[in-house]
């Protein structure tokens, strides 16, 4: 009886323990809200609202410049503005899959400003997360609130950023990146195509799709043949620093042209093309595309936004984690 009585209190003693940590961790994620500012910094918004449409305004690629930078930052340690940290050669800005990144100067500049306001009350994280809805806002997609409270992390190395996804992998390896930041495949077709639906990149990036693909074949087989006298033409064998649009068709302008691309063979990325070797993405793709009409593509930008927003939250610093950094690019 008495074996029973210890046991059951021993019991009840582990779910209360449970309990309390499932609270706090709740409390943790709460703390990641929409209007996280509104009462130490009203103006948080705006600041960085205004400092992202003067950089569109001076060079229209900071749209998609300032999207990228989000997506890497996300991507290595969790959204929490390690990306902006410049510490030395080994710094996680330098690897080799951060090649081409900008947009630093934008998010200081944000940084600055906001410091006269309110000091040390607005993290680079958010700055970061915040510039990219306002980027891609400017190009019509539709306006989406972005839950802040992040906390600025203290670690930066190059070594971190190894599982970063590449313009390379397959689609088996985009998918397993995806979901180890617990993103689905619908997410890995929304961030990636619509990533690329805009701004432009380096011939760096493909040269191995374009003349060293596979030991069966020097170019990638699912580019259309048309296209890859095009791509070859812009792009010659060592041509690494000249940059070419993402999306030929439709340059500038934020839309669902990217899926017709990657359907029919007129994706400029590898990464982009590999959407549809998969059933599960290729489902995705065919589901914006079998439905041309202004719903479905005004549906493609909705679901974009809504990806942006869970993308925000891959490891996310909050509360007493992290620090708010008096400059983006150092440590406090």
């Amino acid at each position: 009886m008495h074996r029973s009585l210890e046991l059951s209190a021993r019991t009840m003693a582990l779910v209360l323990v449970l309990i309390m940590s499932y609270h706090l961790i709740g409390m943790s994620q709460a703390q990641l809200q929409v209007g996280f500012y509104s009462q130490t910094c009203p103006e948080a918004e705006s600041i960085v609202r205004s400092v992202v449409q003067d950089a569109i305004h001076v060079n229209p690629r900071n749209a998609s410049i300032l999207l990228r930078l989000h997506f890497h930052d996300c991507f290595v340690e969790g959204c929490d503005g390690s990306i902006l940290i410049d510490n030395g050669a080994n710094a996680e800005r330098n690897a080799p899959g951060h090649v081409g990144l900008e947009g630093f100067e934008v998010i200081a500049k944000a940084k600055e400003n906001l410091e006269r306001v309110c000091k040390g009350v607005v993290s680079c994280a958010d700055i970061v997360a915040l510039a990219a809805r306002d980027a891609v806002s400017s190009l019509k997609v539709p306006f989406y609130e972005v839950p802040t409270g992040r906390r600025d992390g203290r670690i930066s190395n190059m070594s971190l950023a190894a599982n970063m996804p590449e313009a390379d992998d397959s689609i088996q390896l985009l998918k397993s990146k995806f979901t180890q930041k617990g993103l689905s495949h619908e997410d890995l077709v929304l961030l990636g195509s619509g990533a690329h639906t805009i701004g432009t990149t380096a011939c760096f990036f493909l040269q191995n799709r374009l003349y060293n693909f596979s030991k069966n074949s020097s170019s990638d087989p699912a580019i259309n043949p048309r296209f890859l006298r095009k791509l070859k033409a812009m792009c010659p064998p060592g041509n690494l620093n000249d940059r070419i649009p993402l999306d030929p068709v439709t340059k500038s302008e934020f839309d669902d042209q990217i899926l017709r691309n990657i359907r029919d063979g007129f994706a400029v990325i590898a990464s982009d093309a590999r959407l549809n070797d998969d059933n599960s993405t290729k489902k995705v793709i065919e589901s914006y595309i079998n439905h041309a009409s202004v719903r479905s593509r005004q549906s493609f930008k909705a679901d974009f936004a809504e990806a942006m927003v869970k993308m925000g939250n891959i490891g996310v610093k909050t509360g007493s984690n992290g620090e708010i950094r008096r400059v983006c690019s150092t440590v406090n």
